[in-house]
């Protein structure tokens, strides 16, 4: 057996341990640790790499951001700024027909500006906007499916612990796909407020409305989210600025947002060492998926599938446009099974270098940070897309009065509004890079 054969057939043994429950990262270890072996003939090779690999990976300084972010986003929870957003953003357009949805979307908006987590950000929305939603008479269906998709904007909004992953795997400048993830994160806000306002014009009985709130309240409330304001353009403006790093800039929103819910009494001995536990469940639980991703990607790369992949796309002579839409559909599809930040590792090593070596009249640069963007996008999509969407099951175990089938209906509005946005950025590509130029 030649060693591209069994770099092929580790797709389906790997496929094969997910679907018996086996965890992402220690699936793809095993499936690695095997192939290297069988390459080899011995597994001497194989245990050379696990310490090589281990080493190579948990060394990266650029990785220690990611549960820098994390613990940023758990402080955040704890000082209140989700309750302030949401609060906020519900006092000026509540009083809308489908208006106290559209504020929970704006809140979640503003969340993932300083979480960086989609998950994350549904949990903590939904534990703040479910109940004033219910108040207000809206059905369980659009409830749950504006939270659900509302969480995806916790990862598409800067900073993003998925989009440092997939500037590692490709090299690329962090700094640069935040500032093009920022356009398509506020337009993936703005079709999600105007899905909700079809929708409430479909189902009219779906959407209460609530009072009007005095100028004089809407005010004060706008004043309480200046925590946010602050936290997110010391973070992201010092980063573009240039006057620290990424994760300098991680490291300075932890401390503010950490200040923040100590003086606001969210933060003590007790929720601290809570917060460090939690962080550090998350990150060990991201890094042995980062560790299981990078030795079955050398096992790839020893087997020479990413390069034959390459070689066979361009030989069939395939339009770069095509290329992309297949890819991107892949994504769409492969997201209804599989966690965004698995599919990026497990996937980016094949398809990048493919895309890499296609001509889309841009800068190999360029190419990276857009195609990066898109997958993010297309990624999130396999969050809210039934009948595997992982924020839809977070949102409908806080609200288990909903049934599972009433979000799915809803959430359709939701997923042809990604899709819609998707098509555009593929089309204009000049939309994602324009804060770039």
């Amino acid at each position: 057996m030649s060693t591209l054969d069994i770099g092929l057939l580790s797709f389906p043994g790997l496929l094969l341990l997910i679907f018996l429950r086996v965890p992402i990262g220690l699936a793809m270890f095993v499936a690695g640790f095997v192939g290297l072996w069988m390459i080899n003939g011995s597994p001497n090779i194989a245990m050379a790499k696990l310490k090589s690999e281990t080493y190579g990976q948990f060394s990266n300084y650029s990785l220690s951001i990611v549960p820098i972010f994390l613990l940023m986003g758990h402080f955040a929870t704890l000082g209140g700024m989700s309750q302030a957003l949401f609060k906020a953003a519900e006092s000026w357009i509540g009083h809308r027909k489908g208006g106290v949805a559209m504020a929970a979307i704006g809140a979640c908006a503003g969340f993932g500006a300083i979480c960086g987590s989609s998950l994350a950000t549904a949990a903590t929305m939904g534990r703040v906007a479910l109940p004033e939603l219910r108040n207000y008479g809206y059905a369980g269906g659009i409830s749950t499916a504006t939270l659900a998709a509302g969480g995806t904007l916790g990862i598409l909004i800067p900073p993003s612990v998925v989009l440092v992953i997939y500037a590692i795997l490709t090299e690329q400048n962090i700094a640069k796909l935040f500032l093009a993830a920022f356009i398509p994160g506020l337009l993936a806000a703005l079709g999600y407020i105007i899905a909700i306002s079809i929708y409430v014009r479909v189902h009219p009985n779906a959407a209460g409305t609530r009072p009007r709130v005095p100028y004089s309240e809407r005010f004060d409330n706008l004043l309480d989210v200046w925590p946010v304001l602050v936290v997110f353009i010391t973070v992201v403006g010092g980063i573009y600025g240039g006057i620290f790093t990424p994760t300098e800039g991680a490291s300075i929103g932890a401390l503010g947002t950490g200040a923040i819910a100590f003086a606001n009494g969210g933060l003590n001995w007790s929720t601290l060492k809570e917060s460090f536990m939690v962080t550090a469940r998350s990150s060990a639980m991201i890094f042995l998926i980062v560790l299981g991703a990078g030795f079955y990607n050398g096992f790839l790369a020893q087997s020479q599938v990413p390069q034959m992949a390459s070689s066979w796309v361009i030989g069939q002579g395939f339009s770069p446009w095509t290329v992309l839409v297949i890819i991107l559909g892949f994504y769409l599809l492969l997201g209804c099974v599989m966690d965004s930040l698995s599919m990026i590792l497990l996937t980016i090593p094949i398809f990048f270098p493919v895309i890499n070596a296609l001509d889309f009249g841009m800068t190999a640069e360029h190419t990276a940070i857009w195609f990066g963007i898109l997958v993010l996008i297309v990624v999130e999509v396999g969050l809210i897309t039934p009948p595997v969407g992982m924020n839809l099951f977070i949102i409908n175990a806080m609200e288990r009065t909903t049934p599972i089938v009433e979000t799915y209906k809803a959430v359709t509005y939701f997923v042809a509004s990604d899709l819609i946005r998707t098509a555009i950025l593929v089309a204009f590509p000049s939309i994602t890079l324009f804060l770039l130029h």
